[in-house]
């Protein structure tokens, strides 16, 4: 494993022992992510037919309600997908990803964390039944204490005037690191409303962070990102209307775990001032949208955690545009987002 003083967030950080150093691989980087990205797209694809059948023979279904505006589809739709991408996303991350072993055990434990309990709160709704938010809460931030614990970390970011580091206090490195994961996972999740719509949101934003991280030279989240939009682009292909398969809040709450962690490990590092905007605008459209659900709710006396109609793709769709057309626009403007950060990239780098 080859470490430089370059890939850590601030040099003046070996002062305070702490890790922060990237692998990098030697020669043919492209083919490896190629590579990768096969790996991880043909797990997720061989792997969802079966897990799908396996979903109707133990009543692993989200069914339709007559009583709810949020659920658009008319027939039971299984929800094991997020089960296909996890395993997915593990094998092709212990094959070609290389990080230090605290690490790996961090991101790997609280992605399961993450998927286990979704899965839990998946098998309630499916039993017409709700979980309550306090475990997913609990377990949810537990995952993201984790991460931080094994030295992924929002530090601090250089003043672009200056050139100084801004080293945080470690108060406030914990709170905003476990802050950053855990909101990430759940506007994710918020956003999983239509078909395709999540994850394609997850793909954009994963690509946007992979172009980052290939920027940055930042191997380790580079390959992440990649794996990332395998996974999601694999999905799609049984998850775009009409939809044959669901990831629930397994898959959503898994995605977005990943993805936080990614903007960590890749985009937060070396930040200035300016670029700490670019993985926010990668994850625009789930990031604003929820953004304004949450203080909309919290405004109305609502639970956080209440499902409505308030996301934007239900509003678009109260409009009177057609599902596909209310996806492939959040799509678009995500896109456009994801845009705005890679200029910010090439100002900033």
């Amino acid at each position: 494993m080859n470490f430089s003083a370059e890939n850590e967030p601030f040099p003046s950080l070996r002062r305070h022992n702490v890790c922060n150093c990237y692998p990098a691989y030697s020669g043919g980087i492209p083919i490896v992510y190629t590579f990768a990205f096969a790996v991880a797209f043909a797990i997720v694809y061989f792997l969802i037919p079966p897990l799908r059948r396996l979903a109707f023979r133990i009543d692993f279904v989200d069914k339709p309600r007559e009583d709810s505006e949020r659920k658009i589809h008319r027939e039971p739709i299984p929800l094991t997908a997020g089960i296909a991408i996890f395993i997915g996303f593990v094998c092709t991350f212990l094959l070609f990803v290389e990080q230090e072993t605290s690490r790996t055990v961090a991101i790997l434990a609280g992605s399961f964390m993450v998927l286990a309990i979704g899965t839990i709160d998946d098998w309630y709704k499916t039993h017409r039944k709700e979980f309550p938010a306090m475990p997913k809460f609990l377990v949810q931030v537990a995952a993201a204490y984790l991460v931080y614990k094994s030295g992924i970390v929002f530090y601090g970011f250089s003043n672009p005037f200056t050139g100084q580091e801004v080293l945080l206090p470690e108060w406030l490195q914990l709170v905003l690191t476990v802050t950053w994961i855990f909101g990430v996972t759940t506007v994710i999740n918020f956003s999983d409303g239509m078909d395709g719509l999540a994850g394609g949101l997850s793909a954009i934003s994963a690509g946007t962070l992979f172009i980052v991280a290939l920027a940055k030279g930042q191997s380790s989240p580079a390959m992440m990102a990649i794996i990332v939009v395998a996974c999601a682009l694999a999905y799609l292909r049984y998850n775009k209307a009409p939809a044959k398969v669901f990831m629930g809040d397994a898959g959503a709450t898994f995605f977005g775990f990943l993805l936080g962690v990614i903007a960590l490990d890749g985009a937060f590092k070396q930040a200035t001032l300016l670029s700490l905007f670019i993985p926010i605008l990668a994850l625009g459209v789930p990031i604003f949208d929820n953004l304004f659900v949450v203080f909309r709710r919290l405004r109305q006396g609502k639970p956080i955690y209440q499902a409505d109609a308030s996301q934007a793709h239900y509003r678009l769709l109260s409009t009177g545009m057609k599902p596909k057309q209310v996806v492939a626009f959040l799509w678009l403007v995500n896109v456009c987002l994801s845009m705005m950060s890679i200029i910010l990239l090439l100002l900033t780098v």
